[in-house]
């Protein structure tokens, strides 16, 4: 089972897309956009997403992209 990384499209349109483009290659992660997760106040001041339904956010792209893979390997799906 791999983990799972959720992102909302708004949050896309403001920057994480290439976080989210860099995650859709990777085979060992699943990825889902969706029209809203209901975080909109994060979401219109950072960027985020929810990574096996726990938030993770960030001021970049990249930021966001380390922040990611760092949960991943600190919260391993067993």
């Amino acid at each position: 089972m791999n983990p799972l990384v959720e992102f909302c499209i708004s949050n896309l349109a403001m920057g994480a897309q290439e976080t989210y483009d860099i995650l859709e290659n990777d085979p060992n992660i699943d990825v889902l956009e969706y029209g809203c997760l209901n975080f909109c106040t994060l979401c219109s001041e950072k960027l985020y997403a929810l990574v096996n339904g726990e938030v993770v956010e960030a001021d970049t792209p990249e930021e966001l992209t380390k922040k990611i893979y760092a949960y991943i390997e600190e919260n391993p799906l067993f």
